[in-house]
């Protein structure tokens, strides 16, 4: 399983179904195992930081440098498990945990202020300053129970996210509480 000359077997289907808690129907596997096979240009059994950045939305996505990180090299089955927080009958837990992957840089588990910062910075780029993003982001852990110095694992995390999400705090309305030069 994993280069274009090889083809999925029921049994495949049925393992890769399972290591993606079913959040995909076999029909779905057999659509993302020939799009996998279009990647693995060279049918190499995974897919290179290279073959990812050769997909246009990939490439063009401000955080690609930071998802690189964590596809780079998936063979067909951990392709999937990765796709698999993007499906429609994913939880927001398990979306949320791959978020928390894309700001956990260093894989330690944790996500800090300056790590949230970054990611701010990639996709806010020019259009906010160093002290706006840090502004929001202050005003966002103080309503959320949390201070620039919090350390947030990833309970820690999805709990900020589940209380922007409670109290309909967005961006914008954290953009209040700037103040522009």
């Amino acid at each position: 399983m994993g280069n274009a000359s090889s083809m999925l077997t029921q049994y495949d289907i049925e393992e890769v179904q399972e290591h993606c808690n079913n959040l995909f129907t076999q029909h779905e596997i057999v659509s993302l195992y020939k799009r996998f096979c279009q990647l693995d240009r060279n049918a190499k059994g995974f897919i290179s930081a290279d073959e990812f950045l050769s997909v246009p939305e990939f490439a063009m996505n401000p955080l690609s440098q930071r998802l690189l990180t964590m596809v780079d090299g998936l063979n067909f089955k951990d392709f999937v498990a990765v796709l698999s927080a993007f499906s429609a009958k994913a939880t927001a837990s398990q979306k949320i945990g791959v978020i928390f992957k894309v700001y956990d840089r260093d894989g330690k588990g944790n996500v800090t202020f300056s790590d949230i910062i970054e990611v701010l910075k990639d996709l806010t780029g020019p259009f906010m300053s160093d002290k706006q993003r840090e502004e929001v982001l202050c005003q966002l852990l103080q309503e959320s129970g949390y201070t620039r110095e919090s350390s947030l694992l990833l309970d820690d995390f999805i709990q900020v996210h589940l209380f922007v999400e409670s109290s309909y705090l967005t961006l914008a309305h954290c953009l209040n509480f700037c103040t522009f030069e």
